[in-house]
């Protein structure tokens, strides 16, 4: 009798180790973040002929949904849209429209939950994906209808206001890394390549 009542304790023991050990472990969260954000593109290059003043520094929209854990990782999806952007401030009507829009996928480098807490959050990102250029030009010179690999370096910084919405801060370079020189390129610039700045609200699910 002594021998099983010392041993029921010990049962009991072993039970709650097996059920610690079954227990999910405190894993990191990741939480799914779908941001629409609107900006602007700036300091554009590129080997397309550009007749116009200010051309390559327009307004984009676009959205982005990414799976972002309260570690480090996290992966995005994310479409731009950058229409008039062959075209001009003051359009002398050599471009007649234009546009580009790119569609990657990303991986992000976040700071983490535990280090920024209910403060911004900044991240890096980066990722390939489709660079898809159009334009048409008065009297049917020089078309663009380009569709390249593009590449997207950049970082922002996410902060939430409420436990579901928050805003998003974001710099980013997207730059055209396939396709072979033409005859008008010039040695040493990319096809096409811009900066873009863009603004986000947040919806955490």
């Amino acid at each position: 009798m002594t021998g099983g009542r010392a041993a029921a304790p010990g049962a009991r023991l072993a039970a709650l180790v097996c059920l610690l050990a079954a227990w999910p472990a405190a894993e990191a969260r990741a939480d799914w973040l779908i941001t629409p954000f609107l900006g602007g593109s700036f300091a554009p290059e590129t080997t397309f002929l550009i007749f116009e003043e200010g051309a390559g520094r327009k307004l984009t929209l676009g959205a982005s949904a990414a799976l972002l854990t309260d570690g480090v990782l996290g992966i995005e999806a994310e479409v731009g849209h950058t229409p008039r952007f062959f075209e001009g401030d003051n359009p002398l009507g050599l471009v007649l429209t234009s546009r580009v829009t790119t569609l990657t996928g990303n991986l992000i480098l976040a700071v983490p939950l535990a280090v920024t807490r209910e403060s911004l959050r900044p991240y890096v990102v980066g990722g390939l994906g489709l660079m898809q250029a159009r334009s048409s030009h008065a009297a049917g010179l020089f078309p663009v209808d380009e569709n390249r690999l593009g590449l997207t370096l950049g970082g922002g910084a996410i902060g939430f206001v409420s436990n579901r919405t928050g805003l998003r801060f974001d710099l980013r370079h997207i730059k055209a890394v396939s396709g072979a020189n033409g005859p008008l390129a010039r040695p040493g610039i990319s096809r096409l390549s811009f900066w873009r700045a863009t603004v986000g609200v947040v919806l955490r699910y």
